[in-house]
């Protein structure tokens, strides 16, 4: 598959001493008798993983790249086991297994509608409709707390680091895109 990457080298990976997991050298499945619990099998080192988790590397800029998969072990220490370069290099199956624990690691939620914002003491009130129902919250007005996605996205940090995705801001009502806009400038 042809990629856009962050280097056109994937040397970078072992250069920083990070295992690089290419799709034929682990398989992630559900354990046999606890399945909420993900398990990884890593083919070089014949070592199963328990409880593994996702975490995305750079999740604005590179959300289908550079997932480092991770586990706790015996000592409660959080241990990676690699990284997957490319997520949609994997069959499906293991696309929604890491997908389900990308989920679950990050409280994004995607803003389908904006019914208000105001703007109080340096903070950003919100009130918008996401794939949940209606939702409320807070985002200290900064530059930072409002990153660029895509062509036309916003990703929104909450004064509790949740995240709030609007995928296309054109795709806002005017209405919509006044109140963003008036507020959200940069």
């Amino acid at each position: 598959m042809n990629h856009k990457s962050l280097s056109a080298d994937s040397s970078h990976l072992s250069a920083t001493a990070a295992r690089r997991l290419a799709p034929d050298e682990f398989k992630i499945r559900r354990h046999e008798k606890e399945k909420q619990l993900l398990e990884c099998h890593v083919v070089s080192d014949n070592k199963t993983y328990m409880g593994v988790s996702a975490v995305l590397l750079f999740p604005i800029s590179h959300p289908r790249e550079f997932i480092s998969l991770r586990y706790i072990d015996g000592s409660d220490k959080e241990c990676e086991i690699g990284i997957i370069e490319h997520l949609d290099d994997l069959s499906r199956q293991q696309q929604e297994l890491i997908h389900e624990r990308l989920v679950r690691h990050y409280h994004e939620q995607e803003i389908r509608q904006i019914i208000s914002v105001q703007q109080h003491y340096g903070q950003l009130f919100f009130k918008v409709i996401t794939q949940r129902g209606l939702e409320e919250f807070v985002m200290p007005w900064r530059q930072d707390r409002a990153e660029d996605w895509g062509n036309s996205g916003k990703v929104l940090l909450d004064s509790l680091n949740n995240r709030y995705l609007i995928p296309d801001i054109d795709q806002l009502s005017n209405k919509e895109k006044r109140m963003f806009k008036t507020h959200v400038y940069w």
